[in-house]
């Protein structure tokens, strides 16, 4: 992993552990060893775990090779091709066409993909996606994506607890806790989109050119970021968290209110055109 992607990822872990124990100090000493008692153990499942997280979360099961042959072919192709280990190979139940990859490190990462995806591409489209997933890989910046991720998560979920305490949990003698809960429920998923945003958007040009220089190819990948677009908006995924959405070729989600106002992707039309314009 390079020293940009090192210091990345201990920002984001210095942040995550400055909020919490943040929060936990405002319900005095007891909540402050708390905060420092989770944040230990989640700065540790960040680092170690968060793909099996990630994966979990979108219901992703490893594909055997025997009842996925051409992806597993292409998979081994583009592993040949890039120089980099054979990742393990997930598919994801869902008829959305999309693709994401995550991992800690180059001998530890796997790539994903959608049912819907398999159907929709042609073999020459499916090369172009794969390959902008082993472009992450290859540039060592799933771990940040994957960590980031897992953090902003936490915290959504962290302002999810707070609003729900202030609407239910207060009274009308406790009125400044309940505006303190409220202004927590509204700061959390801001500080959780502000922490996505770490995640450069000029990784996605980066990742669709370097996939489309492995295969040599950039009109494959071109032509699939098209119909991943379209297959979105007729096909939005109904699982999984708004936390990840950066971790997608394609946002898998439709953005609407505070998610609208941080998007992780750049737009689908400039993409398109910087890979049109690439001459091999």
């Amino acid at each position: 992993m390079s020293v940009k992607n090192q210091l990345k990822t201990a920002v984001l872990l210095a942040l995550l552990t400055a909020l919490l124990l943040w929060i936990g100090s405002l319900f005095g000493r007891a909540g402050f060893i708390f905060a420092l008692i989770f944040v230990v153990i989640m700065n540790f499942a960040s680092y170690w775990f968060s793909d099996r997280i990630v994966l979990w979360m979108y219901r992703a099961k490893e594909a055997k090779e025997s009842d996925y042959p051409k992806l597993h072919k292409i998979v081994k192709e583009i592993a040949h091709l890039s120089g980099l280990p054979m990742p393990k190979v997930y598919v994801i139940p869902s008829e959305q066409s999309n693709a994401f990859a995550c991992g800690r490190n180059l001998n530890h990462s796997a790539i994903a993909v959608t049912q819907g995806i398999m159907n929709l591409m042609t073999e020459e489209e499916l090369k172009g996606v794969i390959a902008h997933e082993f472009s992450h890989i290859k540039n060592r910046d799933v771990l940040i994506a994957t960590v980031a991720g897992t953090i902003a998560g936490v915290i959504s979920y962290i302002g999810n607890m707070f609003m729900w305490s202030a609407i239910f949990g207060g009274d009308d003698d406790n009125r400044g806790g309940i505006f303190s809960l409220l202004f927590l429920a509204i700061i959390t998923p801001i500080v959780a989109s502000i922490i996505q945003l770490a995640i450069s958007r000029s990784r996605e040009y980066i990742a669709d050119e370097t996939g489309a220089r492995i295969i040599k190819n950039s009109l494959g990948l071109a032509s699939a970021l098209e119909k991943l677009e379209a297959d979105v908006k007729s096909h939005p995924m109904r699982f999984g968290s708004l936390s990840t959405a950066h971790l997608f070729i394609v946002n898998p989600f439709k953005p609407s209110g505070l998610a609208g106002l941080f998007q992780t992707h750049p737009p689908m039309q400039l993409r398109v055109q910087k890979l049109k314009a690439m001459k091999f």
